[in-house]
Formats: C-alpha cells, sequence, structure tokens
C-alpha cells in the first residue's frame, strides 16, 4: 500500500524542522518508519537553518550552485534524442 498523502507531507515536515532529506517511501510502511527515526532527530536550531539557507542563496548568486549542471560539451541533440557524448 502507497505512503498517504498526509505520511508525505509530515515527513516532508520534519525533514524541513530537523534538517535532513529522506528518500520517497514506496510504501505507507517505509513512510512510517522514517517518520520514526525523524522524530529522533533534533530540531535544527534557527541560526542553522538561517545559516544554510544564506548559504545556498550565495551560491545559486555566484554561479557556485550550478555545478551539478548539464553542460553543452556533455550532451548531443535536442530534446527527446538528446544524449550523453
Amino acid at each position: 500500500m502507497q505512503p498517504t498523502r498526509k505520511q508525505l507531507n509530515y515527513l516532508r515536515s520534519l525533514a524541513q524542522r530537523t534538517g535532513q532529506t529522506f528518500t520517497t517511501p514506496r510504501t505507507s510502511a517505509e513512510a512510517s518508519r522514517e517518520i520514526q527515526r525523524m522524530r529522533g532527530t533534533p530540531r535544527s536550531s534557527t541560526e542553522e537553518v538561517v545559516a544554510e539557507r544564506r548559504a545556498i542563496r550565495s551560491a545559486l548568486a555566484t554561479g557556485n550552485g550550478s555545478r551539478a549542471a548539464i553542460r553543452e560539451d556533455e550532451i548531443t541533440g535536442y530534446g527527446s534524442t538528446a544524449t550523453w557524448r
């Protein structure tokens, strides 16, 4: 059985509060286990959250946040016919 919308929303909320990420669960049982794991994680301080957001904004503003972007020399073709070189 797939996770409920309520479980997924709660997981997102917990992830924001704790400063963690998670893989989207495939079942409601997996979602419940992930919720329990995150509940045991201490909440990130406001200062940590603010500092992290500033660092992300700065990296994106200076271009350093685009290191994962695909460069033109890495692909050939266009749209659905594009392939890696």
